[in-house]
């Protein structure tokens, strides 16, 4: 769509002091760096923008303005520079009214924060009055939507924390009907529905038609970019599995080797487990900071998220084979060839090999090494079950979250379970037991169309 300069909707988002309208533009603009977010009032001193883009090119502009403070004594002194009017015998009508009063010492003074609203809502096509359905509707807040009433401009009510209980919500409807104002939305800043962007500006279209075209196109790309952005995260945990199931390490047979072998790949395995977080968040544009660490393996009385703890795959509902040991060796497995040789087999000891398997490529080096008695550590699939339910509740829980959310990311345990706690794993992950070069951790790494394949096949499963 291309779209001139001036049909930019200019977007004025106000409200009383504390009422969440930094946090709403922070969820729009996927921005949790935008202005300031705190619990306390009159956080937003000044008028900050944000533009939203539609191939390529600016559709709307958003403005976070102060909070209203003192509504009641503004409306006052409106009420009193109206009368001052009908004695001159002079007319003014809403927007005029306002311009008044901008005019007046009393806006650069005790009015100034008010007046810096009123202002920006006189240069906007509209404005978004957000309301915290969380309090109860006062005289201030009719007072206020009365105050805002005479900038002329369209009024769009948006009830912010849906999700919060107990609320005000059915008051507030019935306040702004008696008001005239009949189309509210309801978009939860912190917990926004799936589609409650889109649903958004849907409804803007409904009061803004002049500017429909552009509202109803920002609102399918907003549906694109969210299908292609989860469709972009299956696939990056569908190569996180791909990655740990391929990886291992090769040891010499005796105890002390395997134990120290089985550490590192605890600590690759763990390390590669935080690139995929940490992509993840990125991915959605969240912070670090949103999801704190928690890998040590126990935090104020409970295991917490480090991989290698029974606990933490009984809380998924994972079973434990008997052979899952805790400690050091937690979490090791073997898996030679696709025939299925493990650690329980005997050594195969021999000087039988001589110069044949000179030269022999890696996969031959591999059987070498078993008949000289050496080991291959691998994951055990408790662990790489435990890591896919994880991962795909970490999506469910940034597919939820609004970008104002100050809480850490918490993932909800009895979400995604499916084939990666019951079934059978998918065969993409076996077949990547027998391929080690498939795993970017490994020297040997390679990646291919049939790698590829693989990820797109398994992230098509994830789904």
């Amino acid at each position: 769509m291309n779209m001139e300069p001036n049909k930019i909707l200019h977007l004025a988002v106000v409200g009383h002091t504390n009422t969440g309208k930094t946090s709403l533009l922070r969820t729009l603009t996927h921005d949790t760096g935008f202005g300031e977010v705190a619990d306390f009032p009159g956080t937003t001193r000044h008028v900050e923008g944000a533009r939203l883009f539609l191939n390529g090119q600016a559709a709307v502009e958003l403005f976070d303005t102060p909070g209203l403070e003192d509504g009641i004594a503004l409306l006052d002194y409106l009420d009193q520079l109206k009368a001052q009017t009908r004695q001159d015998s002079s007319r003014f009508d809403g927007p005029e009214s306002i311009q008044q009063f901008l005019d007046t010492p009393e806006s650069r003074q005790r009015f100034e924060q008010e007046a810096r609203v009123l202002r920006k809502l006189l240069e906007c096509d509209a404005g978004l009055y957000v309301i915290d359905i969380r309090d109860p509707v006062l005289a201030k807040h009719r007072d206020e939507l009365a105050i805002l009433s005479r900038c002329g401009r369209p009024l769009v009510p948006i009830l912010n924390f849906m999700h919060s209980s107990p609320n005000y919500l059915a008051d507030w409807k019935e306040s702004l009907s008696r008001l005239g104002l009949h189309l509210s939305i309801e978009f939860d800043s912190v917990a926004p529905a799936l589609d409650g962007e889109e649903q958004l500006y849907q409804k803007l279209a409904l009061v803004l038609d002049g500017h429909a075209a552009i509202l109803k196109a920002l609102s399918e790309d907003i549906h694109r970019q969210r299908k292609l952005r989860r469709d972009i995260a299956y696939n990056m945990i569908a190569e996180l599995l791909i990655d740990v199931a391929a990886f291992r390490y090769t040891c010499a047979g005796d105890e002390e080797s395997i134990k120290s072998a089985t550490a590192l790949l605890q600590d690759v395995i763990r390390q590669r487990e935080q690139e995929s977080i940490q992509a993840l968040l990125t991915h959605y544009r969240f912070r670090q900071e949103d999801y704190p660490d928690q890998t040590l393996p126990i935090e104020g009385g409970r295991w917490g998220m480090d991989l290698f703890q029974p606990q933490a795959l009984m809380e998924m509902g994972i079973q434990v084979s008997k052979g899952f040991v805790a400690g050091a060796m937690a979490g090791a497995a073997v898996d030679v060839m696709s025939a299925g040789l493990s650690l329980g087999t005997a050594t195969l000891i021999g000087g039988v090999i001589g110069s044949v398997w000179q030269g022999v490529d890696k996969f031959g080096k591999r059987i070498l090494g078993k008949l000289q008695g050496y080991r291959e550590i691998t994951l055990d699939d408790a662990i790489i079950r435990l890591l896919g339910i994880r991962s795909l509740q970490l999506l469910n829980a940034l597919e939820m979250r609004g970008h104002a959310d100050q809480r850490p990311i918490m993932l909800n345990t009895e979400t995604v379970t499916g084939q990666f706690k019951d079934g059978d794993l998918p065969e993409e992950i076996l077949e990547a037991r027998t391929l080690p070069q498939w795993s970017k951790m490994s020297e040997h790494f390679e990646t291919g169309a049939r790698r590829n394949a693989a990820i797109k096949s398994l992230a098509r499963k994830l789904r």
